[in-house]
C-alpha cells in the first residue's frame, strides 16, 4: 500500500515540508536535498534535518518528486509462471522488496511468458515511463535481456551471470559449483566413495549445469569414478523417483540432488525399497527450502544467501541509476552447506564428530578453481561397509538401495510440499567481487542460480514427469 505524501502532526494537522524546515531551522529546500540529494548536505546538517524528518514523521510526496526528478522510483522485476509458489522465489522477492522499500522505492511485479527471457513485458515499461530499472533473474545462455537494455541505457542488475558471449552490465550469482562441490568434500569426509549426482537435463538449465561442474569436479580432485555415476530428471519427484533408481542399482552410497525437489524422489525411491535416507544412503539437496528441516530425516542442503542477494541487488542498480558510465560490478556469493541427518558416514555411523548444523562452503574462487578438502570435519572410516579404498565402479553385492531390502526402513511419509519455516537457517555466505569485463565467473559450465517459480529449486526447469536414466560421463 502507497505512503501518504503527508503524515499527520501532534495537532491533527499534515506535516508539510515547510513545517519540517521550520523544525529543524532551514530552508524548505535543505529539507528537500536532505531527501533527493543527500550528499549536497554537511553531515551535522543532514543529521539534524534527517532526525527532525523522523521525528515529525514526514513522507515527502511521490508524484511530486516524480515530476520533480522525473523518477517513478519504482523497480522492475519480470515474474514467470510455475506450477506452484517457490519458497526460494519468496524468500529473494521478500529480500528484495525489503531493500528497495528502505532506499525508498518499490517493486513493480509484471508478467514474463514461461520458457527462456524474452522482451515480452520489458518495451511496454519502458513506453510508459514506468519503471527506473529492472532486476532480471532466470539468466540463461542466449538471454537477449542485457545487451538490449545497455544499449537502450536503462539501468538494470541480473540476478545470475551471463553464460555466454561477452559480459554486460552489473549482476550477483550464487555460486552453485562451490555448494555442490563442498557437499562432495563433506560426503567424502565421512567415508564415501561411490557418491551420485542427480541433476537436471544437461543444456536445460545453467544452473543445473553449473551446479553439476561442481560435483565433477570435486570427484575428479579426489580420483573418484564418476562414469555411470550421473543421472538426469526434470524438477519433479516422481521424475526423480525414476531417474535416481539407476543410480542405487549401481550401488552408490550417497546422491547429491540439483534441488529439494529431486532429493525428495531420491527418498522415497529409498523407501520403496526398504531403505532409509541417511542410514543407508546419504542424500543432500540444494536450496535449503523450508520442507528440508521438515523431513525425516532432516535433509542436508545448500542454503544461498537469497537476502543478501537481494540487497546487493537494489545497491548496485541504485549505483548503475546514479552512475550510468560507472565500471561494471560483479559478485559472486558464497552459499552454505546446512547439514543435517540425511548426510551420515557409509554403513549409517556417527557423522564424524560433526554436530548437525551449519557449515560454510569451501572457498572456490570465482574462476571456478576450488579450495582445499575440508568440507567436513570428520575422518573416513576404514572399516565401514563400502568404503574400502578402491575406486571401482563394480556396485557392491550389499548396497543399499539395490533392491534387497534392508533391515528396519524408516517410518514416516515424505512431506512434499509445506510451507512452514525452516528453523536451520543458513550463515556465513560470503561475496566475491570479479573484476569488470572478465569473463563469467564460475566453473565454466552455465548458470544461474536465479529463482524461477518451481516449487522447490531455483531456475529448475520444468517438463513432463519422464527422466532419463543414468548416462555416461
Amino acid at each position: 500500500m502507497p505512503r501518504s505524501s503527508r503524515s499527520t502532526s501532534a495537532k491533527g494537522g499534515q506535516v508539510t515540508l515547510a513545517m519540517v524546515a521550520a523544525r529543524a531551522g532551514v530552508s524548505p529546500q535543505t529539507v528537500s536535498n536532505a531527501i533527493n540529494s543527500p550528499a549536497m548536505l554537511r553531515p551535522e546538517t543532514l543529521e539534524r534535518v534527517s532526525r527532525v524528518i523522523e521525528e515529525m514523521g514526514y513522507r515527502p510526496s511521490r508524484a511530486a518528486q516524480t515530476l520533480r526528478t522525473r523518477s517513478s522510483r519504482l523497480i522492475g522485476y519480470g515474474v514467470q509462471p510455475g506450477p506452484a509458489s517457490s519458497p526460494v522465489l519468496d524468500r529473494f522477492l521478500h529480500a528484495l522488496s525489503q531493500a528497495a522499500d528502505e532506499a525508498g522505492y518499490r517493486i513493480l511485479l509484471f508478467a514474463a511468458p514461461p520458457g527462456l527471457p524474452s522482451l515480452d513485458g520489458y518495451e511496454e515499461l519502458l513506453d510508459q515511463h514506468e519503471v527506473d530499472g529492472f532486476v532480471l533473474s532466470g539468466t540463461e545462455h542466449g538471454d537477449p535481456r542485457q545487451a538490449w537494455l545497455a544499449k537502450r541505457d536503462v539501468p538494470f542488475v541480473g540476478f545470475g551471470r551471463m553464460w555466454s558471449g561477452r559480459q554486460i552490465g552489473d549482476w550477483v550469482d550464487v555460486d552453485g559449483a562451490s555448494g555442490t562441490d563442498a557437499a562432495v568434500e563433506h560426503l567424502v569426509s565421512l567415508g564415501h566413495r561411490r557418491i551420485a549426482f542427480l541433476g537436471w537435463e544437461r543444456g536445460s538449465s545453467a544452473a543445473g549445469d553449473d551446479r553439476a561442474e561442481g560435483w565433477l569436479r570435486a570427484m575428479r580432485r579426489h580420483g573418484l569414478p564418476t562414469r555411470g555415476r550421473r543421472a538426469q530428471s526434470v524438477n519433479e519427484i516422481d521424475a526423480a523417483r525414476t531417474a535416481v533408481r539407476p543410480l542405487l542399482d549401481g550401488g552408490a552410497t550417497a546422491v547429491i540432488a540439483a534441488s529439494d525437489m529431486l532429493a525428495l524422489g531420491c527418498y522415497q525411491t529409498l523407501r520403496e525399497r526398504g531403505a532409509a535416507p541417511g542410514r543407508d544412503v546419504a542424500v543432500v539437496g540444494f536450496d535449503d527450502s523450508p520442507t528440508a528441516g521438515l523431513l525425516f530425516p532432516a535433509l542436508t542442503s545448500v542454503a544461498q544467501p537469497l537476502e543478501e542477494v537481494g540487497r546487493e541487488c537494489v545497491r548496485l542498480l541504485l549505483a548503475r541509476i546514479g552512475a550510468p558510465d560507472a565500471a561494471p560490478e560483479r559478485l559472486l556469493l558464497e552459499p552454505s552447506l546446512v547439514v543435517r541427518d540425511s548426510a551420515q558416514a557409509v554403513g549409517g555411523g556417527a557423522t564424524g564428530g560433526r554436530p548437525t548444523g551449519v557449515a560454510p562452503v569451501n572457498g572456490g574462487s570465482a574462476d571456478g578453481s576450488s579450495g582445499s578438502g575440508g568440507a567436513g570435519s570428520g575422518s573416513a572410516q576404514s572399516s565401514a561397509p563400502g568404503s574400502d579404498s578402491a575406486v571401482g565402479d563394480a556396485p557392491s553385492d550389499s548396497a543399499p538401495g539395490s533392491g534387497s531390502a534392508s533391515s528396519g526402513s524408516a517410518s514416516g511419509s515424505v512431506p512434499g510440499s509445506s510451507s512452514a519455516d525452516n528453523n536451520s537457517p543458513a550463515h556465513g555466505s560470503s561475496a566475491r567481487s570479479s573484476p569488470a569485463g572478465s569473463s563469467a565467473a564460475g566453473s565454466g559450465s552455465a548458470h544461474s542460480s536465479t529463482p524461477g517459480s518451481d516449487s522447490a529449486g531455483s531456475n529448475a526447469p520444468s517438463g513432463s514427469a519422464s527422466a532419463e536414466s543414468a548416462f555416461a560421463e
